[in-house]
Parts: structure tokens; C-alpha cells; sequence
């Protein structure tokens, strides 16, 4: 994963509370297992007219021209909850979502974000109705910039928002780093282990 550390780029408001997992990524567009092909049909509800069609709603936000190169995403309560599927954070991530805002969100989707280089922000929802209207008047100049070193989100008119986010996650961010990547940090600790386990118990290498 690309390593996340400070970031400007463009917001989106899609404010709605309950967006599930379906509505991020419908099953009917998990056509495999890789995380790659999923872009094109995140948000497939909504962005296109039709099921299973390709014909653009004009009124579906990511569809609007000035929000090109989106990197944020600004969403209302209980973000990603339904199904547990990662292929929800995989379409986020290959459309180039690198954030989502939201008074709260599913926990598991909350986790699968981080394994996908996803920082999921959690700040009110008066801050995020803040934060759109200000994108929302000129999407290209009111970008919103995160800074993973001191977690905070910030909108070029001054408003700074803190957000939590416990320090695994946030080095994990900060390095581009999966669990598997983050545990081999500590590959000469473990090896270190591993050498004085065998003088102790070596019946268990046996």
C-alpha cells in the first residue's frame, strides 16, 4: 500500500447514514476475488440509472464533474455497516478514496479500511456538515488536507477537526503497511525469541 501521510485532495458529500456495504460495492459486482476491477462498479446503485447498467445519473455526486480525482469521502452515521465484505474498502481504494469521514462507522468495515490504506476519520457530524458545505462551494479549491503525524483533518478556511485513531492503525497508515507487514517490523525481535525459545525448549523444534 501507499504510505499515508499528509494529503490534500478533494472531498465528496454523499451525507446518509447507513450506507452499507452493498450500496459501496453490490454483490452482483464482485465478479472475483482480486482487489483490483472493483472501482467501476462502487456505488453502482446509485451511480448509474439502471442495475447492472452503465448509463451515468447525472445527480449522483461522484458523477459531477467537479469532483474529479476525489480523494475524501464525507458520509453520515453507521459508515459501512451490512455485510463484512472487504471488497467494500477494495473499490474505495481502487476508485482512489484514501479517506472517509463519518460520526461513526462499522467496526469491521472500520478495520478493513486500514488494512487498505483507507483512513477512516471519525468527527461529528456538525463537522461534517461543516466541511461540506465548504467543498461544496468550490469543490477544486476547498480541498481537504490530512495529516496522519498529528491526525487531523483541515479545510482551507481554518477549520481543523482532531480525529482518534489508536497507533497501530495510524502507523500502519503512515508506512503503507498490512498486518502481516506491520508484525515482520519486529522480524529481529521474534528471530531473537525464536534462537533463545530453542536453547530453552528445544524439544518443541524437534
Amino acid at each position: 500500500m501507499e504510505p499515508l501521510t499528509k494529503l490534500t485532495g478533494v472531498a465528496a458529500p454523499l451525507i446518509r447514514a447507513n450506507i452499507d456495504t452493498d450500496a459501496i460495492i453490490p454483490s452482483r459486482e464482485m465478479k472475483g476475488v482480486s482487489k483490483t476491477g472493483l472501482a467501476e462498479g462502487l456505488f453502482a446503485g446509485w451511480r448509474y440509472t439502471s442495475v447492472g447498467g452503465r448509463e451515468t445519473n447525472p445527480d449522483f455526486v461522484l458523477n459531477d464533474p467537479a469532483y474529479a480525482g476525489v480523494r475524501f469521502l464525507l458520509g453520515g452515521e453507521n459508515f459501512g455497516c451490512g455485510s463484512s465484505r472487504e471488497h467494500a474498502a477494495w473499490a474505495l481504494a481502487e476508485y482512489g478514496f484514501r479517506g472517509v469521514l463519518a460520526p461513526s462507522f462499522n467496526p469491521i468495515f472500520f478495520n478493513n479500511c486500514i488494512r487498505n490504506g483507507i483512513a477512516p476519520i471519525t468527527v461529528p457530524a456538525d463537522v461534517i456538515a461543516a466541511l461540506a458545505e465548504e467543498v461544496q462551494v468550490d469543490p477544486q479549491g476547498r480541498r481537504l488536507t490530512l495529516d496522519m503525524d498529528t491526525l487531523t483533518i483541515s479545510a482551507p478556511s481554518g477549520l481543523t477537526a482532531p480525529f482518534p485513531l489508536a497507533p497501530e492503525a495510524q502507523e500502519m497508515l503512515r508506512q503503507g503497511l498490512d498486518e502481516i507487514d506491520l508484525t515482520l517490523t519486529a522480524r529481529e525481535a521474534i528471530n531473537a525469541f525464536r534462537e533463545a525459545d530453542k536453547t530453552r525448549r528445544p524439544w518443541i523444534y524437534a
